[in-house]
């Protein structure tokens, strides 16, 4: 991932479209509900942090998330921006056939060998960024926008690595119990 944020565009469609990608990757919002994004979709949260509050245009469901730097200074890049200026939202338009057709060159560019598509950046959000750093699967379905624990389980199937690491961790908390109880 890192090569994908920090890799040099010389085209400008594949420089937005890689950021709304990455975007989507410290998100977890999807494309639809993107490209609706508007100021007033920008919130302060309680901790006094920039969030995004939206409501998933597939489910209805209200969606609060708070953003990371990464997704922060995405959002700082196209605030004055005269792209995002003539339309109104925090971030470029670009229609999801074209953003997906992008996503091809910007995968080639970067040297990943996956089909890559819109959708992996909310799986990434999901998996990489989330659930494999120890957020609580609860909280990474609502952040989200799932209406059913079960949707976001499918996200966390894939995470024999953090099962393994977890453990792990509960094995040395009982040979650290066992010690204490031995002496």
């Amino acid at each position: 991932m890192n090569n994908l944020e920090s890799y040099h565009f010389p085209i400008d469609r594949l420089d937005r479209v890689r950021d709304l990608f990455v975007f989507s990757c410290y998100t977890g919002i999807s494309y639809s509900d993107i490209m609706g994004l508007t100021k007033t979709n920008l919130i302060i949260g309680i901790e006094g942090n920039s969030w995004i509050a939206t409501k998933r245009l597939k489910t209805k469901t209200s969606v609060r998330v708070p953003l990371l730097d990464p997704a922060k200074k995405i959002l700082d890049k196209y605030e004055e921006h005269p792209v995002t200026e003539h339309s109104g939202t925090l971030l470029p338009k670009i229609t999801n056939e074209k953003t997906n057709l992008y996503l091809k060159e910007i995968a080639d560019a970067v040297g990943i060998k996956k089909n890559l598509t819109f959708h992996m950046a909310r799986h990434t959000f999901a998996t990489t960024v989330t659930l494999s750093n120890g957020v609580p699967i609860e909280t990474v379905s609502k952040l989200l926008g799932h209406t059913k624990l079960a949707t976001t389980q499918i996200y966390a199937r894939v995470l024999d690595k953090k099962i393994s690491e977890d453990m792990q961790e509960l094995r040395s908390k009982l040979e650290f119990s066992n010690t204490q109880k031995v002496r």
